[in-house]
């Protein structure tokens, strides 16, 4: 029968700000396992102010324990028994929900869509309130939470070294994609043996393009389901709700990015069904939606929904 696994918010269960496949996992598992991971918002420091004394004491033990490496607290690496590089690790997203009454959403200079119009640092701590599932900004606007996890990943190849976690990759990581809430699975590519799954970077709201460089940066909890598949060899990351498609590009060129999801969407239409490459690209083009899935991590995001009704 499978397990379930817990990983609290504790300085030993995380990594500050980079991905390799040398680290030790924090937590062994079998293939379709559950694990409950709590995690704190990225960044520290500047971000803390002026609301420092509503910062919660385990991410404050956090921030003055972990070494600091770059900018995501993430939690992991889990190590998935039976993964293999070219297997598919299978991330169930069961339950996210936002855990902090506190946060943070900030301009950072030379960072965002249009860092030359905006050049100094600017803060704001927006009042988070959990059992209502709302935010509330500075100026009166109040908007519901809708939480994800903006690093989802599992380890880079061992020969690349350790990586910042800024840029999204093959393997996903800093994809800040607001499609990969509860109830949506995500694929990821296996490179290392035991795959090594991280996931941080919890955002309680984000809109499509994240252009400022944040969302609202906070402390979210999950359940993940995850999962070896010997029979799927993706070599992108993928993801599926009850209802959508979602394929997914990433390039330092949002041109390149956009035909990269379209790629993936039309091999994934012809694996599914009976079409040919031409008809699924033009399934894609009559019922695919495209969106900016984020402008600001180096590798730019874009992913295609597609209906599943449409296949």
């Amino acid at each position: 029968m499978p397990t379930h696994h817990d990983l609290p918010a504790r300085p030993e269960f995380m990594v500050w700000g980079y991905l390799d496949a040398t680290t030790p996992p924090v937590l062994k598992i079998d293939s379709g396992d559950t694990v409950a991971v709590k995690t704190v918002p990225a960044g520290g420091g500047p971000f803390l102010n002026p609301n420092a004394a509503a910062v919660p004491p385990e991410f404050a033990t956090i921030l003055a324990t972990l070494p600091q490496n770059g900018t995501h607290i993430l939690t992991g690496p889990v190590y998935v028994r039976g993964a293999e590089p070219g297997d598919t690790l299978q991330v169930e997203i069961l339950d996210i929900r936002a855990w902090m009454e506190w946060g943070f959403v900030a301009i950072i200079p030379n960072k965002g869509t249009i860092p030359e119009d905006f050049d100094e640092t600017e803060i704001i701590h927006p009042t988070i309130n959990v059992a209502a599932g709302t935010c509330k900004l500075p100026w009166g606007t109040e908007l519901a939470l809708d939480p994800f996890f903006g690093v989802i990943s599992t380890a880079p190849p061992k020969h690349w070294g350790r990586l910042d976690t800024a840029v999204p990759r093959a393997f996903g990581g800093n994809m800040d994609n607001k499609e990969l809430r509860a109830g949506t699975t995500l694929f990821l590519p296996v490179f290392t043996e035991g795959a090594l799954f991280y996931t941080g970077d919890g955002h309680g709201v984000q809109g499509d393009g994240e252009v400022c460089i944040t969302a609202l940066e906070t402390g979210l909890q999950g359940t993940f389901r995850l999962t070896v598949r010997k029979d799927l060899h993706y070599r992108m990351p993928f993801a599926e709700t009850a209802t959508h498609l979602i394929s997914i590009g990433l390039d330092e060129d949002l041109d390149d990015a956009a035909k990269q999801a379209v790629r993936e969407m039309v091999l994934h239409v012809c694996a599914r069904t009976n079409l040919s490459r031409t008809q699924a690209y033009m399934l894609c083009s009559l019922a695919g939606d495209l969106h900016v899935t984020q402008t600001v991590d180096g590798n730019k995001g874009v992913h295609m929904m597609l209906a599943k009704s449409k296949l």
